[in-house]
């Protein structure tokens, strides 16, 4: 089992930056595959990014390729979320999750452990 807490959210204007951080307690970090996910008012929760257990390997959304990037430290037990360029669309609550497997594709039923959320809200 592995407790997870988001931090970072906040207000920023269309075209500016936010880091979100992921920090994980319990069991060892470096033994889950990593993701952010976020859900917006109204609509389902959609797969953002994920990482390999190493983080030798990343995937994203078509919506935030070039512009998120996903990292982790093992040794802070930390997952961080880097966002550039965002946009009004990209306002939602920010969900980290964890899974033991990597089997594709990263969809929330595959993560078994999640975090309570960070509100992003991007102003235009």
């Amino acid at each position: 089992q592995v407790q997870l807490v988001e931090s970072g959210g906040g207000l920023v204007q269309a075209g500016g930056s936010l880091r979100l951080s992921c920090a994980a307690s319990g069991r060892t970090f470096s033994s889950f595959t990593m993701g952010w996910f976020r859900q917006a008012p109204g609509k389902e929760r959609e797969f953002v990014a994920e990482i390999s257990r190493s983080g030798a390997q990343t995937t994203y959304a078509d919506s935030v390729k070039g512009r998120f990037t996903i990292s982790r430290d093992n040794a802070k037990s930390t997952l961080y979320l880097q966002m550039n360029g965002l946009k009004a669309e990209d306002t939602a609550v920010y969900y980290c999750a964890a899974r033991y497997d990597s089997t594709p594709p990263p969809t929330p039923l595959r993560y078994r452990y999640w975090g309570q959320g960070t509100q992003v809200t991007v102003s235009s």
